[in-house]
């Protein structure tokens, strides 16, 4: 078996997995990125949504950007409507999640694609899997490990930190008829603990629901996605083409540790997508940054200890937010019932939510 060493191993490449990456690089860290896919982003599992703020933060570019956001409308089930004025973006994820695996190559990072880390011995090595017509397999001495492999990472698993709360994602992408500027999220009884989504990109759109699974809401999700599907048909605002079809799990808690010795989480799989909404890419790419740049330094002065300043950096800037969304989050599932009222002191387009 082939050993390799590395500063720092970072596995997954997705928002979080790129950004720590990248900062890791750019500090001048000795990086590998490991993925389990053969090509970055592919499948896409997410809505495409993203603030404007973070894609000026990352200097990247707009050649992931389909178009531009004005706002999102939320619609209750007695036919209320808001509508929240926030800028945003709708984008290609996939080209997203490349373009930042992109710069840290650039930086020096090492890419290994198509690698997936099944163990880790007793001395700290990993232990990685390539695919192929024979399995590969190659031994990694890392001193950091940064886990940003989704939210069911098999780095927080190793660590004793598994997302053990999480709503189930289904989505297709279908062709709009009219093109439209404002994301659109629904609640309704039927999509429990949750809400759907009706997210426009130029001449297509993201349609999904996130839910409680069929255990806990007793309706299944795939059922409850395509009755939500059927409304926009009916109203002739799609066509009835599916052009893709998605589905994952979504973290729903508030964790409050994300450093474990020299292993440190991130993204969704240290919990920090957002309880009530599911949003994650801000904050994925936001601490992955942080983790990348914490973990190249505690490299540097050989000082494992500098890793909790990348707990405290995180946990100062989202802590309160995924604190009180957690807290949110529960009180909407507490008074589901109660729906067209209890929305207004759980969901973040009401000043009720802040309250």
């Amino acid at each position: 078996m082939k050993t390799i060493s590395c500063g720092i191993l970072v596995v997954g490449a997705g928002p979080a997995g790129a950004s720590a990456a990248l900062a890791a690089a750019k500090a001048g860290g000795h990086v590998i990125l490991a993925d389990r896919r053969k090509t970055i982003g592919v499948p896409v599992r997410c809505a495409e949504y993203v603030p404007a703020q973070l894609v000026g933060e990352l200097n990247l570019g707009k050649q992931f950007v389909v178009q531009s956001i004005k706002g999102m409308k939320t619609f209750l089930p007695d036919g209320e409507t808001t509508v929240t004025l926030a800028k945003g973006f709708m984008i290609d994820r996939d080209r997203f999640d490349q373009c930042l695996a992109k710069a840290a190559a650039g930086h020096g990072a090492e890419r290994m694609l198509c690698t997936q880390v099944v163990g880790r011995e007793t001395d700290g090595s990993i232990i990685a899997r390539h695919c192929g017509d024979a399995p590969v397999f190659t031994r990694i001495r890392a001193r950091i490990i940064i886990g940003a492999d989704g939210p069911h990472s098999t780095i927080g698993r190793w660590v004793g930190a598994r997302n053990r709360d999480l709503l189930v994602g289904l989505q297709v992408s279908m062709p709009l008829v009219h093109r439209q500027d404002y994301t659109e999220v629904y609640f309704d009884p039927e999509i429990f603990g949750g809400y759907g989504w009706f997210f426009p990109k130029k001449n297509l759109v993201n349609i999904g629901v996130g839910m409680r699974p069929a255990a806990i809401s007793g309706k299944s999700p795939r059922h409850v996605l395509k009755s939500f599907v059927q409304r926009f048909v009916d109203q002739k605002r799609i066509g009835e083409e599916v052009l893709c079809r998605t589905g994952g799990h979504i973290p729903a808690e508030a964790r409050r540790r994300a450093v474990f010795d020299d292993v440190i989480l991130v993204g969704d799989a240290a919990g920090h997508t957002h309880p009530v909404t599911g949003a994650g890419i801000f904050s994925a790419a936001t601490c992955g940054e942080m983790a990348g740049r914490w973990a190249a330094a505690a490299v540097k002065e050989g000082d494992r200890s500098l890793l909790q300043e990348y707990e405290a950096e995180w946990q100062d800037l989202f802590g309160e937010t995924l604190k009180r969304g957690h807290s949110r989050r529960r009180l909407l599932e507490s008074q589901w019932h109660n729906l067209p009222q209890i929305i207004k002191q759980t969901w973040v387009a009401y000043r009720g939510y802040y309250a």
